[in-house]
């Protein structure tokens, strides 16, 4: 459980996700993938505020 969440809440959450069908799992699944890596450059971003394009996706492949 997560440590911001009651356990309450996250049997309300863990209900809606197991309702979903296959289209909304990868569709959910792509989105949080997508803030995740928007999340990743925003952080290299603002430690190394002059690195390139290039260079940022260096860093994520790096980190895998």
């Amino acid at each position: 459980m997560a440590s911001d969440t009651t356990r309450e809440a996250e049997l309300v959450q863990l209900s809606v996700y197991r309702r979903l069908g296959g289209v909304e799992r990868l569709r959910l699944a792509l989105e949080l993938s997508e803030l995740a890596q928007t999340l990743a450059v925003a952080g290299i971003r603002q430690r190394h505020p002059d690195a390139t394009a290039a260079e940022i996706a260096r860093e994520l492949s790096r980190r895998g």
